[in-house]
């Protein structure tokens, strides 16, 4: 998996066992395979590419992942380990609207370096059937985290899943930790360490109000968002507001536990008709310990627990579902909510083409349920 906060590809291994049903699982080994400036160069510019060079790094980006899949087997002595591989790849265009979403990292690649089955191209099938194609983690939430009813990934876009007994809902809040990052950028940091620079800024409600009124929070779920709202259209309106970086951050902080908090409201009502449920945080932005605080201290009005796990959930619970999503194709099971949604009733299409080794497959289209 690589987010959109591009610090690197996230692999994890991953052991899944289901008996009548109930999934069990365990992450055994797992890694952040860090970018060199290049190549987090490369991801960060590849929409500004012609259709040409575009597809040249579509290709390398996916011999990339399959060398660096390869010295993660070696480094953790899983070979002959591996069943099957779910690759996400790194978003690049992401127009759900136009029926089209894109994800560099080709998968014939990754197969072909490895030499094990691949699923890759996650999200396409969801979008052409009329889906958001995100979030896309749900279905794993759903099968492999019953016990929580409320999810929120904290990563470059917060989105959060609403997992209730009748119906199942996930959608993005808002950009995070991109333009948190961004913003630490200009102070000569990778990113906003514990939320320090955030806690000792202050709010400008003058900014915060703008922000707050963009068109795309005043949307009704489903509703998704491109890495570009953030950079393209928020950024530009935090550097035009003349604030210091500290104040930068902690305005944007807020208005990021403020989407969440309307997004939590939005689904149990003023009244919080669910009283007690837990929030599990996951991403990057959970080991944010000023922002963690702040939505606690939002969340608790509502009498909604916020909940970090232990660090390697945090960090890779995204690529651990995908590869839940992998074992999911791989057993012809349905591995997408229609809920989250993609228009129901359609026909499932499974498509799949064979490498030139006769003994392992590229997978590249989903099931929907």
């Amino acid at each position: 998996m690589s987010g959109s906060s591009l610090d690197g590809l996230d692999i994890a291994f991953v052991e899944f066992q289901e008996q009548g049903g109930k999934w069990t699982w365990q992450i055994l080994e797992s890694s952040c395979m860090e970018y060199s400036s290049e190549w987090a160069e490369r991801l960060k510019n590849a929409c500004n590419l012609n259709a040409r060079e575009y597809q040249l790094l579509h290709t390398a980006y996916g011999r990339y992942i399959g060398q660096e899949t390869n010295r993660f087997i070696e480094q953790n002595h899983l070979e002959y380990k591996v069943a099957v591989i779910g690759s996400h790849g790194h978003t690049s265009f992401h127009m759900p609207e136009q029926h089209m979403t894109a994800q560099l990292g080709d998968g014939a690649a990754i197969a072909a370096f490895t030499r094990l089955p691949v699923v890759s191209d996650l999200r396409s099938l969801d979008v052409a059937l009329g889906g958001q194609g995100a979030p896309i983690v749900p279905i794993g939430e759903k099968l492999l985290l019953s016990e929580y009813q409320l999810f929120l990934n904290i990563g470059g876009i917060a989105n959060i899943s609403f997992n209730s007994p009748d119906q199942y809902i996930a959608y993005d809040i808002c950009p995070a930790n991109r333009v948190l990052n961004m913003l630490a950028a200009e102070l000569g940091k990778e990113y906003d360490e514990d939320g320090a620079l955030a806690a000792s800024g202050k709010a400008d409600m003058k900014l915060l109000d703008k922000l707050n009124a963009l068109e795309y929070y005043s949307r009704p779920a489903p509703k998704s968002l491109a890495n570009d709202f953030g950079t393209d259209q928020i950024y530009p309106m935090i550097t035009q507001s003349t604030l210091n970086i500290e104040d930068s951050i902690r305005t944007y902080t807020e208005h990021i536990v403020t989407q969440i908090k309307r997004s939590v409201l939005g689904f149990y009502g003023e009244n919080n008709q669910s009283p007690g449920q837990q929030l599990l945080v996951t991403g990057g932005g959970a080991f944010n310990k000023f922002l963690i605080q702040r939505l606690n201290d939002e969340l608790a009005t509502l009498n909604i627990q916020v909940v970090v796990p232990d660090s390697g959930l945090v960090k890779f619970k995204e690529a651990m579902i995908m590869a839940f999503i992998a074992v999911l194709r791989w057993r012809q099971e349905f591995n997408v909510l229609s809920s989250v949604p993609v228009r129901p009733g359609r026909a499932l299409v499974v498509l799949y083409g064979r490498v030139r080794k006769p003994n392992f497959l590229y997978l590249s289209i989903n099931f929907l349920q």
